[in-house]
């Protein structure tokens, strides 16, 4: 764990770095969007714990508004980390096998309400089994595979037989479908909405197929932070898995309602040639998915140029603006894996430190 904690009230430019940082105005905004966008609305969000990592965060969207009360987690022992922290309701977008997790999860459902995707009936036999065991019920939706090719079904005919199989075991409750779908680029809005209505879609032509054969359908658990405005206007959605919004990354950066939250602060330790700046910010402290290096916040005309495992260069095509000892902020591409890599966030409001929050799902594989 790191150890280092400043005190409250702290300016941001005599923090010790590298630290991550939140600023709690841009995720209050963030927040904000969500709770207007989904206030009259049928479809509320169900917040990806993946990206934030820690019950209080979690908990500001649910106290915001627009949320189903509950989140989504990708693991089990996410699940375990928001169950201690006071949430009640969550679905584990993922399916889960083996004897030891399905156990964890039955004992977390005597606490709260768990669901889990499915997509095989071998194991929806094993879910159910271990639920009898546990004297516990659990929740199961068909996950439909629409664009990522990984778990899920492929034929609607599947997921009418895996609804029909979990309304007769015991142990299990039917309650609806999910999907999760993925845009590459810089998409605008109109191909937003284009591409994610036609792979929602999909999964709606599952819930329908279902509801054919007189199995209600309660839930349709879909989307994420590209499409969080479009599922909002189709009809039969009745949840969202957004994650990214909250915190934001250049991975995310058409998505213009949201603000950039979480950013990494760093110094520059020496200017060894003009143009160059070097920082004590490395990959082990950033996230680089798929070789994209981060941005730079707030200092137009440098770029990063090079990431290295505890530096970072900064270059600049004329005078380097920054100098030794100054203060930078980095935006990474992607904020679930770069939250992953910290113990905790430095919440800051008005350039000073107002909490310490403990991101206690760092590192929750299992």
């Amino acid at each position: 764990m790191d150890a280092y904690r400043p005190a409250i009230g702290t300016p941001v430019q005599d923090l010790d770095t590298p630290c991550l940082l939140v600023d709690l105005e841009a995720l209050e905004h963030n927040f904000g969007v969500v709770a207007k966008t989904y206030r009259d609305t049928s479809a509320k969000m169900r917040g990806h714990v993946k990206n934030l990592k820690t019950p209080i965060m979690a908990q500001m969207q649910i106290n915001a508004g627009g949320t189903v009360g509950g989140v989504c987690a990708a693991k089990v022992a996410e699940a375990e980390v928001m169950v201690e922290g006071g949430i009640d309701d969550i679905f584990i977008t993922n399916q889960i096998v083996t004897k030891d997790k399905i156990a964890r999860v039955c004992a977390l459902a005597r606490r709260a309400d768990m669901k889990v995707g499915i997509d095989d009936p071998r194991n929806l036999r094993a879910l159910s089994e271990a639920a009898q065991e546990h004297d516990v019920t659990l929740g199961v939706l068909v996950e439909v595979d629409t664009s990522m090719h990984r778990a899920g079904i492929r034929a609607v005919e599947q997921g009418v037989e895996l609804a029909k199989l979990a309304t007769e075991l015991p142990g299990t409750a039917f309650k609806g479908v999910m999907s999760h779908q993925s845009l590459t680029g810089d998409p605008d809005r109109e191909t937003r909405y284009i591409e994610g209505r036609r792979f929602i879609e999909m999964c709606l032509a599952v819930k329908e197929a279902i509801e054919a054969e007189d199995i209600p359908v309660e839930i349709v658990s879909t989307g994420e932070t590209w499409t969080f405005d479009v599922a909002a206007e189709i009809p039969g959605v009745t949840e969202i898995e957004g994650g990214t919004y909250a915190l934001m990354g250049t991975n995310a950066g058409y998505m213009e309602d949201f603000e950039v939250a979480a950013t990494v602060l760093g110094t520059v330790i020496s200017t060894p040639r003009p143009g160059v700046a070097i920082g004590d910010v490395g990959v082990r402290a950033l996230a680089s998915p798929n070789g994209v290096l981060p941005a730079l916040d707030g200092v137009p005309g440098v770029r990063v140029g090079e990431l290295h495992d505890e530096h970072i260069v900064l270059r600049s095509e004329g005078e380097m603006p920054l100098s030794v000892g100054e203060k930078f902020q980095l935006i990474s591409g992607q904020q679930d894996i770069l939250v992953n890599r910290w113990d905790q966030f430095i919440a800051v409001r008005n350039g000073r430190v107002e909490a310490v929050w403990g991101i206690l799902a760092r590192g929750c594989h299992n």
